[in-house]
C-alpha cells in the first residue's frame, strides 16, 4: 500500500533563497547585513537622512560581530561533519562536544548518542562472529579428529566411536538451530499460535526427551493442581522448558536431581526448574540470558544461545524469566507467563 505524500506546512513553502550559500557563517553575515540595511533604508524613508559613515561603521561591526560569533555557533557542526566522516571508515569512538543548549546542542548530543549506538552494534558484529566461529570450530575439531581416527585405523568405527561423532554433529545442528532462532528474533519474523495447555502431560513429555540424553539425571515433576493449564505456542514453550532442562541436566552432577515445578494461579502461570548444580553467582544472574554468556557454568558444550532465545520465547509471551535464589545449593530459574 502506498503511503500517502507528507503534507507540507505554510513555513516549508517559503522560499530559500540562501540554499546555494555554503557557510552558515556567511549566510548569517548576508542576514545582519540584509536586515541591517533594511532598516537603514526604513529610517532614510522616515526621516530623510543618515549619517553614511555611521551607518557603514555599523554594518561592518555587525557583519565583524556575526561572524566571530558564528564561529563557536557552526564549530559542532564541522565537527560533526568530520565525526560523520570518520565513522563512515569505521571509527566510532569519536565525539562531539556538546555544550551548547540550544539546537545545535542537541543534535551534538543526539549525534553522540548515535556514534555509541553505532559503535556498540559493530562491537556486537564482532563479538557474534567470534563467538559463532569457535562455537562452529570446537565440534567440528572434534568430529575431525573422530572421523580421522576411524579412517587411518587407529580406532575401530563400533557403535561408541560412531556414538562419538553423532554427538558432535547434533552439537552442530543445536548451534545452527538456535543461530536460526536468533536471527528470526532480530527480523521480528516470528508469531505466536498461542492455546489452553495442559501442564503435566506436556511437562512429562519434555522430561521424558531430556530423559533420552542419558547423562543419568534424575527428573521430579510437581504441577499444582493436578489440572493445571497454561496460555502459551506449544512449540515455542517446549523450546523454553526444554533448554532449562538441557542446562540443569549439563551443570548438574551426573545422578543428581532436577526438578520441575509448575503452578497456576489466577492471572498467571509458574514454571521453575531447579538443579543440583554450582548455581550462578547474583553478578551474573541477569547476563546469563545475553547471548554467548555461559559465566561459570561454561566449558559443558553449551552454545551460550539458549537462555537468550528462552528470554525472547517468554517476553513474546508478556512474561518474566529470572534467576531466582534457589534458597539451597544449586540455580533456580523461574518462569512467569500471564493467563490467558
Amino acid at each position: 500500500m502506498k503511503l500517502p505524500d507528507r503534507v507540507l506546512t505554510g513555513l516549508e513553502l517559503l522560499p530559500r533563497p540562501l540554499d546555494p550559500v555554503r557557510s552558515i557563517k556567511l549566510k548569517l553575515g548576508i542576514l545582519l547585513v540584509a536586515s541591517g540595511a533594511t532598516a537603514l533604508a526604513f529610517f532614510r524613508w522616515q526621516i530623510g537622512w543618515l549619517p553614511p559613515a555611521t551607518s557603514i561603521m555599523a554594518i561592518v561591526l555587525a557583519l565583524f560581530t556575526s561572524q566571530v560569533l558564528a564561529h563557536g555557533m557552526t564549530r559542532p557542526l564541522r565537527e560533526m561533519t568530520a565525526s560523520a566522516k570518520a565513522i563512515a571508515r569505521g571509527e566510532y569512538a569519536v565525539r562531539v562536544r556538546a555544550t551548547a543548549r540550544d539546537e545545535v546542542g542537541e543534535l551534538a548530543t543526539a549525534f553522540n548518542q548515535m556514534a555509541a549506538d553505532l559503535g556498540a552494534a559493530d562491537q556486537q558484529r564482532r563479538d557474534l562472529i567470534a563467538n559463532v566461529s569457535h562455537e562452529l570450530r570446537t565440534p567440528i575439531t572434534a568430529l575431525q579428529a573422530v572421523l580421522e581416527n576411524v579412517v587411518d585405523g587407529v580406532v575401530p568405527a563400533d557403535p561408541a566411536t560412531m556414538s562419538t561423532a553423532l554427538a558432535q554433529t547434533q552439537r552442530l545442528g543445536r548451534l545452527v538451530e538456535e543461530l536460526l532462532d536468533l536471527s528470526r528474533l532480530d527480523a521480528g519474523v516470528l508469531t505466536l499460535t498461542r492455546e489452553q495447555l495442559e501442564l503435566a502431560p506436556l511437562l512429562a513429555d519434555m522430561v521424558a526427551e531430556a530423559e533420552v540424553a542419558d547423562r543419568g539425571t534424575r527428573f521430579e515433576v510437581k504441577v499444582s493442581p493436578a489440572d493445571a493449564t497454561v496460555y502459551a505456542d506449544r512449540g515455542r514453550l517446549h523450546q523454553v522448558v526444554a533448554n532449562l532442562l538441557d542446562n540443569a541436566s549439563r551443570h548438574g552432577p551426573r545422578g543428581g536431581l532436577v526438578r520441575v515445578l509448575a503452578s497456576a494461579h489466577a492471572d498467571h502461570t509458574v514454571i521453575e526448574v531447579l538443579d543440583q548444580g554450582p548455581g550462578i553467582a547474583a553478578a551474573d544472574r541477569d547476563r546469563v540470558f545475553e547471548r554467548f554468556t555461559r559465566g561459570e557454568r561454561s566449558g559443558d558444550g553449551g552454545t551460550g544461545l539458549g537462555l537468550a532465545i528462552a528470554r525472547w520465547v517468554v517476553d513474546l509471551h508478556g512474561g518474566t524469566i529470572a534467576v531466582v535464589d534457589p534458597g539451597r545449593a544449586g540455580c533456580r530459574i523461574k518462569v512467569t507467563l500471564p493467563a490467558a
